[in-house]
């Protein structure tokens, strides 16, 4: 077990980690870009390579827990000036026996930047499969894999007076949330992972965060929250024996019962205007669409944004997490643990598993005014947190005008939008025009001329009704039929963004 981090010695480590300018940017210079590269691809001898004999604290330090190589105390002691090799030691950070400290934990730089600017974070993990050279333990706590930089991105950078983080790991949402909240309450089902995440806000002295320990939200019963966010557990394991059960990914239900508990009791610890967003998988089910499925988890009384990103088919699903585990393919126990994972969703007749994006809210008064289920498949997510939260904030707005109220309100395109025209050879008229989006997810929808033409006028100088019968009147189509036809449509372009009110 880590023991209980001291608050002294995590102190100490961090002026001698700064001390060394052990940060991502550092190392990804002393290594290479390609190396980095590779490090995140589980590959660590580029790396080792390209540091060859240097002894400066930045590659002593990067080799013991960047890397998760032992290093000579000779070569340590210089680089741990504060703490010292005894001081880390005791943290639970490495082992040192004779002339050689050994890794216990990696703790790597995590380079973050949101509204509030860039930041950079120090977080300790245990050792992954590159450094352990093997299958991971199953109490194993992982550091910001590519779920948690997921979640983060798309966390609504709104400010409010409380969050939760559930399933925290090793605590790299709860210090983003504190970015945005006065008070954090961090749960999780393993002890040792609330260690590393009281370890980690120590490290980085970041203060308000209260870790609490027990299964999804046991340890918060009765309380309610403005903003809560998960990456639960919620990779989908057989539950027989001979098949590891990882606490990190898994949630010790069957199926994706563990996903459905987080989205269906969320809910009851919401406040008033309160938003919610987690991660997860979910299964098809002879014929059943997973969409669907979630759809009946979610409470009725929220408001609801659930978007899915992909599916898997089963093999291609076990594969994926059969190897996540550090089981390697063409070995009797890869085989083993895929025919486990397809006898499980032959079972329950699953025919593929959905990974998508969950955002929930309680409304501030009334009922919910948003339900969307939908799949996009295309688009980053480098900076989809302010355009999910811009969405957000224009659909309220529209939400709270008929359709008179909507014919009266100016718009404006949002400036990421731009328009493409498909032409058959020698026609004048477009066979297809589509309007595509930059930022968020980067849609592409298409649309008729009546549409394409009321937007291309949103530039803020006229109001949506008289910019519809301007149109009508250019197509020679009734404007009341036009105008219903059109409303709608504009409300869907408002709260996917490719159309703003003018001051917004």
């Amino acid at each position: 077990m880590l023991p209980e981090p001291d608050p002294t010695l995590c102190h100490l480590l961090a002026d001698d980690l700064r001390a060394a300018g052990y940060s991502s940017a550092a190392l990804r210079s002393a290594w290479g870009v390609r190396a980095d590269d590779a490090i995140s691809r589980g590959l660590l001898e580029p790396a080792l390579r390209a540091l060859g004999d240097r002894r400066d604290p930045l590659a002593v330090l990067g080799r013991l827990w960047g890397l998760g190589r032992s290093v000579p105390i000779e070569d340590l002691a210089p680089a741990l000036p504060s703490i010292g090799v005894a001081g880390a030691v005791a943290l639970g950070l490495a082992a040192h026996e004779g002339d050689t400290v050994t890794p216990a934990v990696l703790v790597r730089p995590q380079a973050i930047a949101d509204a509030d600017g860039e930041e950079e974070w120090w977080i300790a993990s245990d050792l992954d499969e590159a450094a352990l050279g093997g299958p991971l333990p199953e109490d194993h706590v992982l550091g910001v894999g590519g779920a948690s930089q997921t979640l983060a991105r798309l966390q609504v950078t709104w400010r409010a007076a409380s969050a939760l983080d559930i399933g925290t790991g090793c605590g790299i949402q709860a210090l983003r949330l504190r970015r945005l909240v006065p008070r954090v309450v961090a749960t999780d089902i393993s002890e040792r992972a609330l260690r590393f995440t009281r370890l980690n806000a120590l490290l980085n002295d970041v203060d308000g965060i209260e870790t609490r320990h027990g299964s999804l939200f046991d340890p918060v019963a009765g309380e309610t929250f403005e903003r809560v966010a998960s990456n639960p557990p919620f990779v989908i394991t057989p539950r027989v024996a001979g098949v590891p059960a990882y606490e990190y990914r898994d949630g010790g239900l069957e199926g994706d019962a563990l996903v459905a508990s987080v989205i269906a009791g969320v809910g009851a610890h919401l406040a008033p205007g309160g938003l919610a967003q987690s991660l997860g998988n979910w299964e098809y089910r002879d014929g059943e669409s997973g969409l669907d499925r979630v759809k009946g988890w979610v409470d009725p009384a929220l408001d609801a944004w659930v978007i899915e990103r992909e599916v898997l088919d089963p093999l291609a699903y076990a594969e994926l997490w059969v190897r996540d585990g550090g089981t390697v393919p063409g070995t009797p126990a890869y085989a083993r643990l895929i025919d486990a994972w397809l006898e499980d969703f032959d079972q329950r007749g699953v025919t593929g598993i959905g990974f998508g994006y969950v955002l929930l809210r309680r409304p501030l008064a009334g009922g919910p005014t948003l339900e969307r289920y939908e799949r996009v498949a295309s688009g980053g997510e480098a900076a989809f947190g302010p355009h999910l939260a811009a969405c957000l904030e224009e659909h309220d707005r529209a939400a709270l005008l008929d359709d008179d109220g909507l014919a009266d309100a100016t718009l404006r395109v949002s400036p990421d939008v731009t328009e493409a025209r498909h032409h058959h050879p020698g026609e004048e008229a477009p066979s297809v025009i589509e309007l595509r989006q930059g930022g968020g997810f980067a849609r592409t929808i298409e649309v008729d001329p009546a549409l394409a033409a009321l937007v291309g006028a949103c530039d803020g100088d006229l109001s949506v009704g008289p910019l519809i019968g301007a149109i009508a009147e250019l197509l020679d189509v009734d404007a009341d039929d036009l105008r219903a036809d059109l409303l709608p449509r504009v409300r869907e372009l408002i709260v996917t963004g490719f159309l703003r009110f003018l001051d917004a």
